[in-house]
């Protein structure tokens, strides 16, 4: 059994760390409640999205072989840009589906249609503008630049991306969204991209959320008094 002093030096340091980590700790159990509570396809933002649109089917298409592509072609996808095919070719660029003609990049006007096949029906646009760079901390970041983002009239803050070069429907962004996106930042405490598990701080504060709840059990061993008497029995 431990003497007097030494307990005192195990409660001191485990109040400490306590005290060091109890902000931490409250916000690691909030943001798994919420995460507990929330449906995931929610803060996806699902019921925004059709989720019944079914691509339009083009005919009288030309073969990607004619189109002047000097390196070849690695990957090919079909865009419907205002009622037109296109092919997005090797991830690089927009060829017209019909005569083969290059395009730089969408209008705001093909982007509110693009948004309009992808969103629920009687959402009403509130603004459009255009973004060319993104912060570590934006909502729209690691996706391509530039995008057109949507604004709409509702409650919940909300927001689509079309990007710019390749014609396509990214993503959706609303205010429940964005309290799972805080609260995953304080769960991983990635501050700078949020999905990072190896960063030092979470280790850091991992491993002295160990040792915390360890010198609670050294602590609760050495001042048990029912395990004193059975000590003192054995002695």
């Amino acid at each position: 059994m431990v003497n007097r002093q030494t307990a005192l030096k195990i409660r001191k340091i485990h109040r400490y760390l306590g005290l060091f980590l109890g902000i931490q700790f409250l916000f690691w159990t909030i943001s798994g409640l919420y995460f507990s509570w929330t449906d995931i396809d929610d803060i996806h933002g699902d019921h925004f999205k059709n989720m019944n649109y079914q691509p339009k089917a083009f005919s009288d298409l030309i073969s990607p072989s004619q189109l002047n592509i000097s390196k070849g072609i690695s990957t090919i996808e079909l865009r419907d840009i205002n009622n037109s095919p296109y092919y997005w070719i090797n991830k690089e660029q927009l060829y017209n589906a019909i005569d083969g003609g290059l395009k730089t990049n969408i209008t705001k006007e093909e982007a509110l249609y693009i948004a309009k096949l992808s969103m629920k029906s009687g959402l009403e646009v509130e603004a459009i503008e255009q973004i060319n760079e993104t912060g570590n901390h934006h909502e729209y970041r690691e996706k391509l630049l530039p995008a057109f983002v949507i604004s709409y009239k509702t409650d919940e803050a909300l927001k689509a991306y079309i990007s710019i070069n390749d014609g396509k429907f990214q993503t959706v962004r609303h205010r429940s969204w964005r309290w799972f996106d805080f609260l995953w930042m304080t769960h991983t405490m990635d501050y700078e991209g949020r999905d990072n598990f190896n960063t030092i701080v979470l280790r850091t504060f991992s491993l002295l959320g160990l040792i915390t709840v360890l010198s609670g059990f050294l602590l609760w061993f050495t001042s048990s008094p029912t395990i004193r008497k059975l000590i003192k029995r054995k002695n």
